[in-house]
């Protein structure tokens, strides 16, 4: 109970992490919401996706069927445009075929037209010509007799005299124009594929009008599976095939091939969409021409399947989403945490008397100008003690420091000496190469040497260099190109080396591993010209603008003090044509050029 309520004052009296737990429940009730939604639209445009692809299969069914209709009766149609052949095959359907036969051989024998005899070859060459059909048949109702003709076989003639057979009946009875194949043609062609519809057309002599008979044609349902060709494998559910009694002339799942549909009076009263069953999915499509109707069954879960892995995949992506949404403003609150609370920490260190504590944060953001500013005020008080308890006393030491410093200068190089033995003897050889490199530093300043060169210029700028280099170890490098026999020009003191320093002070980008350094040192008469480049912070337009307004003013202090007093002492010493040209682009890097006397400055003198 104790640990509840601590917790609990805890939470309370933290300000982050009331912030996060707020931030935490925004993000998860948005990204919740959202991909509940996005799996709502998802899910019903996967199912309007299947749907329509069924939907334009059952398309495409309904046209080829509506295609093989058509072919059955242009069967008649070409039967009736020649009139000789139409007029063989009357007589051929309402007299014996032995009299037809024999008026057949009359007609070739007295020089009639060589098509009245063909009428068979005519349904013959139309039955080959379509692959899909399995059986023609011609029936003629004065003579009670079916001709039956098949692929590969010969022509045969069945008597279907009514005292014998229930053709007559059939045939008189059964007006449907696209239907199963009756049990009794099937019979009398030796057909029993289950895979079959027919198609049954009137033939009518073409003079009189009169019905004189019916041509049957057995089609393979099999071929429908050509036009669902190109959506077979994205196709999904069942496409069937109806005859307005229920007759399956075909079914993409061949579950109800051989028996009628059990649900033909819900598909009769039904619109173009519904619900057959609380399990399907159910499109209508109807073709009065041939009286038949395509229907398409989409499994509801054939659907919900789809959208479980659409769902599982967007609720994935969300539960991806949730933990890095939280687990990075996280650590980015923990990290402000920690800073808030070495800042409270080091408050209390100076409440209870320690001047010495200094917060150690170098970033930008608010945090660390408050710290900054924190070591400020530490500094400011130590140093208004120091002014109030110590001045007397820190003046007098200033004052004899000075004067020690004045009568043996060459007391400075021994103790940096000394102290860079004693830090290679520990090891810290980088301490060493600092202390070297300042010490030498130091003398090239302080050394007055009459004859002054660009050697003598390039070595103070390479210590200098070296020590940032060693300060930032793998973040900075630099390169110094420069022609041999160009080593002795003399050259104005401390020409360059300002150049270097404003570059570390402004330009060198403490937090990049990449911070890059380039002088090149080259003979362009009457000058010689070094270039110093770098790739550091770069400088804005305005404020290019503002130090090319400096260069040409005449102070003596203040902002570019360093890049004035350069140009000042070239175009003094040398004349207006030398001095420095600052080129610079924000973010990508300065570069400064520098045009020097290349007759080693005989007009001039050491500066």
């Amino acid at each position: 109970m104790g640990f509840g309520k601590l917790g609990i004052t805890h939470l309370r009296n933290n300000l982050f992490m009331k912030l996060l737990l707020l931030f935490s429940l925004i993000t998860i009730l948005t990204i919740i919401s959202f991909s509940y939604f996005m799996y709502r639209s998802m899910s019903q445009a996967a199912i309007n996706r299947e749907l329509d692809i069924q939907k334009k299969a059952m398309t495409n069914v309904n046209n080829y069927l509506g295609q093989k209709y058509d072919s059955a009766q242009s069967i008649l149609f070409g039967l009736y445009r020649d009139s000789s052949l139409a007029a063989g095959v009357s007589f051929m359907l309402q007299h014996p075929f032995q009299e037809y036969v024999q008026h057949s051989l009359e007609q070739y024998n007295m020089g009639g037209t060589s098509t009245w005899n063909d009428g068979l070859d005519y349904f013959k060459n139309r039955l080959e010509d379509d692959a899909d059909i399995r059986n023609l048949m011609l029936y003629s109702v004065d003579q009670q007799v079916l001709y039956v003709l098949s692929h590969n076989r010969p022509m045969r003639m069945i008597s279907a005299n009514a005292a014998h057979s229930y053709i007559p009946d059939v045939m008189a009875l059964d007006n449907k124009s696209v239907s199963l194949p009756n049990v009794w043609l099937r019979d009398a062609a030796n057909q029993w594929d289950n895979h079959l519809y027919s198609v049954r057309t009137p033939i009518s002599d073409k003079q009189t009008l009169k019905n004189i008979g019916q041509q049957v044609v057995f089609f393979s349902s099999d071929g429908i599976w050509n036009v669902l060709s190109n959506e077979q494998a994205e196709l999904k559910g069942t496409i069937l095939v109806l005859s307005s009694d229920g007759g399956v002339l075909f079914d993409s799942s061949d579950r109800y091939y051989g028996k009628p549909y059990p649900h033909m009076d819900q598909v009769n009263a039904m619109y173009e969409h519904n619900d057959l069953s609380k399990t399907d999915y159910v499109t209508k499509l109807t073709q009065n021409k041939g009286d038949f109707i395509v229907v398409g069954l989409m499994p509801k879960e054939e659907l919900a399947a789809s959208s479980w892995r659409i769902g599982s995949t967007i609720f994935s992506i969300g539960a991806v989403c949730i933990v890095i949404a939280i687990l990075l403003p996280s650590l980015v609150v923990l990290n402000v945490a920690k800073r808030t609370n070495l800042i409270i920490r080091f408050t209390r260190k100076v409440k209870q008397g320690d001047l010495t504590a200094r917060i150690q944060d170098n970033r930008e953001d608010e945090l660390g100008q408050i710290s900054r500013s924190f070591n400020e005020m530490i500094d400011e008080l130590n140093q208004y003690i120091d002014r109030v308890y110590k001045a007397e006393i820190k003046q007098k030491h200033t004052e004899l420091t000075a004067l020690q410093a004045r009568v043996n200068p060459h007391f400075l190089y021994n103790t940096l000496e000394v102290i860079r033995m004693r830090a290679i003897s520990q090891g810290a050889h980088d301490v060493g190469e600092m202390i070297y490199s300042l010490s030498a530093l130091f003398r090239s300043f302080v050394q007055q040497k009459r004859n002054y060169t660009l050697k003598d210029e390039l070595e103070a700028c390479r210590l200098y260099l070296e020590l940032f280099q060693i300060r930032y170890k793998d973040k900075f490098t630099y390169s110094i190109a420069c022609d041999p026999r160009l080593a002795s020009r003399r050259v104005m003191k401390m020409s360059l080396q300002p150049i270097i320093e404003n570059y570390i002070v402004h330009g060198l980008r403490s937090e990049s591993t990449d911070n890059e350094l380039h002088i090149r040192v080259r003979l362009e008469e009457p000058f010689l010209h070094v270039q110093v480049e770098d790739n550091g912070n770069g400088i804005s337009p305005e404020r290019l603008k503002e130090i090319g307004m400096l260069l040409q003013s005449e102070e003596t202090e203040g902002e570019s003090f360093g890049l004035r007093s350069i140009n000042q002492r070239l175009k003094l010493l040398y004349g207006g044509k030398f001095g420095i040209e600052v080129h610079s682009e924000a973010g990508r890097g300065t570069c400064i050029d520098v045009w020097l006397p290349a007759d080693d400055g005989k007009e001039g003198h050491d500066v």
